[in-house]
């Protein structure tokens, strides 16, 4: 593990409390840190704990959601109760759901049908509802619409093809009138599970199927996958910086936020940032669907998403899921679409007015997050982060050059069925 705790914030309880729960209690939270998320996290955290008369204690955990799973699963494994309510990733139900406690005993039927229903299903293992969703999330292009005028483009790249030419044409013309910190296109290249989602977008888009299908089969050894995975291996030190295959989600926003690129794949959150009033690309972007391999193919925007959970070992099981139903209501919901840009868990406010007037793509990108492509979790259950390692590593592999596509698949589906043949 590379890092353990970055950083704990005590925030201090309000004085009206509720007579439904017992006041005086400390909660701890984990929350995610990019963008404004943390932000967001604790002073939502303090409006529950104000109107409850409790103390939340705010603890920020690793940016790479690799490191967060290493943490959560050694603090869970020792039944720590350091942490009452844990936000964990849309793929970790089937993972750490036997760790929290059923939420279904704190939500009712008609509490949990105003969620997404694929969430709900998602974070429903065994019949517990070990989790509820918090926000939903999937890929999306952002693009310069200043540079692509700029260069004659009348609109962002529908393929992967145009993505590269586009690419090409902005960066040689930003370097040549002086910029050579220039870059076509950024994304995320390191070796964690934001590779898992970044190739499973390019395999899905060139028709390369999901890793693992819906029958458990392992799918991903065939000529449409290993095209799409040599297509992101020309970008890198030409499109993209050399150092691509070292980012992570911030380090793609960084170079983008500061006018150094003309497109990036990222998640809704960097949507907010960007508009800043501070940002230097303020007004200057657009965002859409990530491209296809052909014309009349198919998009792919993997799905993410964050949901909490409450631990088994809390002290404090229902001022915990009070909380986590406070986090997670209409109102929070769309204060953070609207402050952070963050897709909510409930369909309803993708067409609240407030929503659609300050973060339009939100609602214009609508059919996009709604059928974005999952993971192959629910299938592989336990085993999925074995499942998503070994992909991500063989993709690394062959973007930095130490194998060929079709033998790092190759090699990958024999790994896959050795873990598949201890069951999943």
């Amino acid at each position: 593990m590379k890092r353990l705790w970055l950083a704990i914030v005590v925030m201090v309880a309000g004085l009206v409390g509720s007579a439904a729960l017992a006041q005086g209690v400390t909660l701890h939270i984990s929350c995610g840190a990019v963008g404004n998320e943390l932000a967001l996290c604790k002073s939502e955290s303090e409006a529950w704990a104000q109107k409850t008369g409790n103390t939340v204690v705010v603890v920020s955990t690793p940016n790479s959601s690799t490191d967060r799973l290493a943490l959560y699963q050694q603090q869970l494994a020792a039944q720590s109760d350091s942490i009452d309510v844990y936000q964990i990733d849309v793929v970790w139900p089937g993972i750490l759901g036997d760790y929290f406690v059923d939420l279904s005993k704190y939500f009712s039927q008609s509490d949990l049908s105003a969620y997404i229903p694929a969430l709900i299903q998602n974070d429903n293992v065994g019949g517990k509802q070990v989790a509820i969703p918090w926000f939903n999330d999937a890929g999306l292009l952002y693009y310069r619409t200043d540079l692509l005028k700029k260069y004659g483009f009348s609109g962002p790249p529908k393929t992967w093809a145009e993505l590269t030419t586009m690419a090409q044409k902005i960066q040689a013309g930003e370097r040549a009138a002086g910029n050579s910190k220039f870059w076509g296109y950024v994304w995320q290249g390191n070796a964690y599970e934001g590779l898992t989602c970044d190739a499973l977008e390019w395999v899905y888009s060139y028709g390369g199927g999901t890793i693992v299908d819906s029958k458990g089969n392992i799918t991903i050894d065939n000529a449409k996958a290993a095209a799409a995975i040599n297509m992101a291996k020309s970008w890198v030190g030409t499109i993209s910086p050399p150092g691509v295959t070292s980012y992570q989600e911030e380090d793609a926003r960084g170079v983008w936020q500061v006018g150094n690129a003309a497109f990036m794949r990222n998640w809704p959150y960097a949507y907010a940032p960007g508009q800043s009033a501070d940002s230097p690309i303020k007004d200057k972007f657009g965002v859409e669907a990530l491209p296809s391999a052909t014309a009349d193919g198919q998009h792919a925007a993997t799905l993410g998403g964050w949901q909490l959970a409450v631990s088994r070992f809390s002290k404090h099981q229902a001022a915990a899921a009070d909380l986590v139903k406070y986090l997670t209501s209409a109102q929070v919901e769309t204060d953070r679409a609207v402050q952070g840009s963050f897709l909510p868990s409930r369909l309803a406010i993708y067409d609240a007015p407030q929503v659609e007037q300050q973060n339009p793509f939100i609602h214009q990108l609508k059919p996009v997050f709604a059928s974005a492509v999952a993971r192959p979790a629910t299938v592989t259950k336990q085993k999925y982060n074995q499942v998503s390692s070994a992909f991500w590593t063989a993709v690394h592999n062959v973007l930095t050059g130490q194998a060929q596509a079709n033998q790092a698949l190759a090699g990958l589906k024999q790994q896959l069925t050795r873990i598949k043949g201890a069951g999943w």
